[in-house]
């Protein structure tokens, strides 16, 4: 469709075509498929295969033009929790849409008309659906990877070639396919400091139900050093798991002591103190617990008859087995929050003062786990202390004023985009001004085991 057409036009001739989509897939689930033969049923699938890539399409051109919307002032604080609560898919997903429209979109420019996609080849496969979301990850990762010594005009053929590929065969191939011609750009495997730079990255992935949490990705060659140094370290009977040192018979295998390695060296480097401070804080492992937990965890080492608590929470919301938290407290390398008490050095602070103490932040890791927005899952580690009263209001530098907030949503409350009040239980709870006032459970799962604690209106 070429001409000028202004928004509201555009507006309603796209709900208009989204309705007889809506419409048409409604009577598509009315139809049987129970008679119509497999022959027919394979051309089914190609053609809804093929509309589900060009709906990948369009949703990227949505999320590219939210991202940096040609028709607004600027970006709106707020679109992203809009996207969250309508779309129900995670803020990381969000972010990786973005990024990845931002890449097969035109970019805009501060004048003229806007310049072509970094993935021109890509961003025309993908806008015709001939690709699907396996092939677009496939030619990112192998475009992504080719050494910074290919010329631009050598990266345009290696793309149209893996996108000319991916039109005709499944990813698998595409993948093969992308390794030959790495081969042939690069047969000597010719890297320099910005390939190793751009390819470097550790994923920490999430915890799972028996504590053990997946880790992986690429390490430079300055770091493939350290890990062999303390890898060899623990050598074979030395810095057992329990964390004795003695000639004994070690049964780990080269793995199990690579892991005990990497663990000695980060124990060590913590409690050297040479990190320096984290948010107010010096660098080192913030646990929280009950007073009660405590004393029955350390009975509970002794005492088979006992049994162990739940494990205690981190800073980052990390679950620690109390027999681990026990351990670590020997050594003296962490901040134990305990709910029942705390010391008798200072916390409130009045308008003496507007950064927190390290005393405060702590009781912000012990009541608060983690950012208090309603649903976010950022911990605490992650997270910035904001007065409640603002600062600038006359609020004061209390511990039971003191919240956190992980710095994007700390800003929207600086910006007026979100209000927050402390309730009559300590907590901070949030509104936009849509809807009353909530706290976020998401770091207390014991709340939300008693029960739905916000459940929906009636008739809703």
């Amino acid at each position: 469709m070429g001409g000028f057409i202004t928004g509201q036009a555009a507006r309603e001739q796209i709900a208009a075509l989204l309705d007889r989509i809506d419409a048409a897939y409604a009577e598509l689930r009315e139809v049987s498929s129970a008679e119509v033969g497999s022959v027919f049923r394979v051309q089914m699938a190609e053609r809804l295969e093929n509309q589900e890539r060009t709906n990948r399409g369009l949703m990227y051109r949505v999320f590219g033009e939210i991202a940096d919307p040609p028709d607004e002032a600027g970006y709106v604080a707020t679109t992203r929790d809009a996207l969250w609560a309508r779309l129900r898919i995670p803020p990381n997903e969000i972010k990786h849409r973005m990024k990845v429209a931002a890449r097969i979109r035109p970019r805009r420019q501060l004048s003229g008309p806007p310049s072509e996609p970094d993935l021109p080849a890509v961003a025309s496969a993908v806008k015709a659906g001939a690709i699907g979301q396996d092939h677009l990850k496939a030619i990112v990762s192998a475009m992504d990877k080719l050494p910074s010594c290919v010329s631009v005009a050598e990266r345009s053929d290696v793309e149209r070639s893996l996108v000319r590929e991916a039109r005709k065969s499944d990813v698998d191939i595409v993948k093969n396919v992308a390794r030959l011609i790495d081969e042939i750009f690069n047969p000597d495997g010719d890297y320099d400091e910005k390939d190793r730079e751009r390819r470097r990255g550790m994923t920490l992935g999430q915890q799972g139900r028996d504590g053990m949490s997946r880790f992986n990705g690429w390490i430079d060659p300055e770091t493939r050093c350290y890990v062999e140094t303390v890898t060899a370290a623990v050598r074979p009977g030395r810095h057992l798991p329990d964390g004795t040192v003695q000639e004994t018979p070690d049964e780990r295998s080269p793995a199990q002591r690579c892991h005990d390695g990497l663990k000695l060296g980060l124990k060590a480097g913590i409690a050297s103190g040479g990190m320096g401070q984290h948010r107010g804080c010096a660098v080192t492992v913030i646990a929280r617990t009950t007073l009660a937990e405590l004393n029955q965890a350390a009975h509970a080492v002794t005492d088979p008859n006992v049994a162990m608590p739940p494990p205690a929470r981190t800073g980052g919301n990390t679950a620690l087995p109390m027999r681990d938290l026990i351990r670590m407290a020997a050594d003296a390398i962490h901040y134990l929050a305990v709910f029942a008490d705390h010391s008798d050095r200072p916390l409130y602070l009045g308008r003496q003062k507007r950064i927190a103490t390290a005393d405060q932040r702590i009781i912000c890791y012990a009541r608060d786990g983690g950012c208090t927005r309603p649903d976010c899952v950022e911990p605490g580690y992650h997270s910035e202390v904001h007065h409640s009263p603002e600062w600038a209001a006359g609020g004061a530098t209390d511990a039971d004023m003191l919240h956190f907030a992980c710095g994007p949503d700390h800003k929207l409350v600086t910006d007026g985009h979100w209000q927050t009040e402390v309730t009559d239980t300590g907590r901070l709870a949030w509104t936009d001004g849509t809807a009353p006032a909530q706290i976020n459970r998401v770091h207390h799962p014991d709340e939300l085991l008693r029960g739905d604690p916000d459940p929906p209106d009636d008739g809703a």
